[in-house]
């Protein structure tokens, strides 16, 4: 009788453990949006640059940095990423923000230019 008991108690502790096990999941990696927008920027790089997603990367920082309205920024870094330049494209942005396209320009020109004939390699 203590042998079935035994027996039991070891197949019960195993079974426990090995469904104790599988409900330990590894943590759901999110995507990371710099490295999706360098992705889908450094196509558009390619034979401009030597270093393409150096450049994305860089213009991407930048523009995160530099723009702190969030319509502004999305606008400009969606730009970099369908042509490969900083653009902003009217209808992305509401109406009340257009007028700040022209400053938001302003903002990141100099870096722009930086990150595209001045790469830190």
């Amino acid at each position: 009788m203590l042998l079935r008991i035994c027996s039991v108690a070891i197949v019960a502790s195993c079974v426990l453990a090995g469904s104790a096990q599988a409900q330990v999941r590894p943590p759901i990696k999110l995507p990371d949006p710099r490295e999706d927008f360098v992705r889908t920027c450094a196509p558009h790089m390619l034979g401009r640059w030597a270093h393409p997603e150096e450049v994305c990367g860089c213009l991407h920082d930048h523009a995160v940095a530099a723009v702190e309205d969030n319509d502004l920024r999305e606008a400009l870094l969606r730009g970099i990423s369908e042509t490969g330049v900083p653009t902003i494209e009217t209808q992305w942005v509401p109406a009340s923000k257009q007028s700040k396209i022209g400053a938001t320009f302003t903002k990141i020109a100099k870096p722009a230019l930086q990150c595209m004939f001045e790469p830190a390699h």
